[in-house]
């Protein structure tokens, strides 16, 4: 089962059922994505149904179009984000000259991001200065139902009620900053933005294993393969792992977002990995081929993102169709609260 919330004027969008192929919609009986999850045991069975007249053939259905999509929860009561892929984190701290903790592989990172105001999928990418290093980050997200506290990784897999993609926006110039202050990110973390439809896992088949997402997340910038690295392969901490993780000290409302940090593979050979251009698999934002870079020549030569430049992230099924729909922006200059 496929979700979407389309624009209607107000802050948390009309909850709609999608067709598996992404061409027809319905509006769903329950208005919001976030009144589902909050009685997804009464909620689920009605999609369904609605989800099932749908793919008969549904008087009612109209052509879906992602850009009038709102992220599937256009703002969220929370939004934790790990970073499972320790390969992504190697490369960092390897670039700096920075050794990795052993606790890094025992025990996930992660961040709380804001959750207020999140971009829709095909949404402008605003930002004040390109002196701020903007560049995107390709994950995999899930949303969990209530998760209590203290629960087992198996436990907290079960919880697990939607997947979609996110474009983690990073301000890489000022995470340095913020970092060296001793209290985490907060300015170099601005809006996220998902994918158009947020799917239930059972729609996934063999490649949801009830932990891992076990296909090629793609990205492009400037409509050039960056990367399609393969999202269950070094996966350091699954998704039962991370939301266990987060869940460790306090429960989790419905409707959580927790995500796998960039999705990173290491080359064949162990190393840090290739260019896509060069037959490797590629990378997940800009920052990890900068590293590369910086390993191999001492600096970096491939820049951040431009205003004017344009990613997509996207994820294919066996048949070349998209399963999430894409997220396709435009990094542009932000003119202030009247543009």
């Amino acid at each position: 089962m496929k979700l979407a919330t389309l624009r209607d004027g107000t802050r948390d969008g009309r909850l709609a059922v999608v067709t598996d192929d992404l061409k027809l919609a319905v509006l769903a009986p329950i208005t919001t994505l976030q009144r589902a999850l909050d009685d997804w045991a009464e909620a689920e069975p009605q999609l369904r149904a609605v989800a099932e007249r749908l793919a008969g053939g549904d008087d009612d259905a109209f052509d879906f179009d992602p850009a009038e999509c709102e992220s599937p929860l256009p703002r969220a009561y929370q939004w934790a984000d790990g970073s499972a892929y320790i390969n992504h984190v190697e490369l960092v701290r390897k670039a700096r000259g920075a050794e990795v903790p052993e606790s890094f592989y025992s025990d996930p990172l992660m961040y709380q991001g804001g959750s207020d105001a999140f971009l829709g999928p095909r949404d402008d990418i605003p930002v004040a200065s390109e002196d701020f290093g903007i560049d995107f980050e390709a994950e995999i997200v899930v949303v969990t139902d209530d998760v209590p506290m203290g629960v087992s990784a198996d436990e907290a897999a079960n919880c697990i009620r939607l997947i979609m993609l996110v474009n983690d926006v990073s301000l890489r110039g000022l995470i340095p900053g913020e970092l060296a202050k001793g209290f985490g990110f907060f300015q170099s973390k601005p809006s996220s933005a998902f994918t158009p439809v947020a799917v239930t896992p059972d729609t996934l088949g063999d490649a949801w294993d009830g932990r891992k997402l076990n296909l090629p997340l793609l990205s492009f910038l400037n409509d050039q393969p960056f990367g399609k690295p393969e999202a269950g392969v070094d996966m350091t901490f699954d998704f039962g792992q991370l939301v266990a993780h987060a869940a460790r000290t306090r429960p989790l409302g419905a409707g959580t977002l927790i995500g796998s940090g960039t999705v990173s593979n290491k080359d064949a050979d162990g190393g840090a990995g290739k260019p896509v251009a060069e037959g490797g698999l590629g990378y997940s934002c800009v920052a990890e081929v900068r590293m590369v870079e910086t390993i191999a020549n001492g600096k970096p030569s491939t820049n951040f993102m431009r205003f004017g430049d344009r990613v997509k992230i996207d994820m294919l099924d066996d048949a070349g169709g998209s399963i999430f729909g894409s997220i396709e922006q435009t990094v542009v200059e932000y003119q202030g609260a009247d543009q």
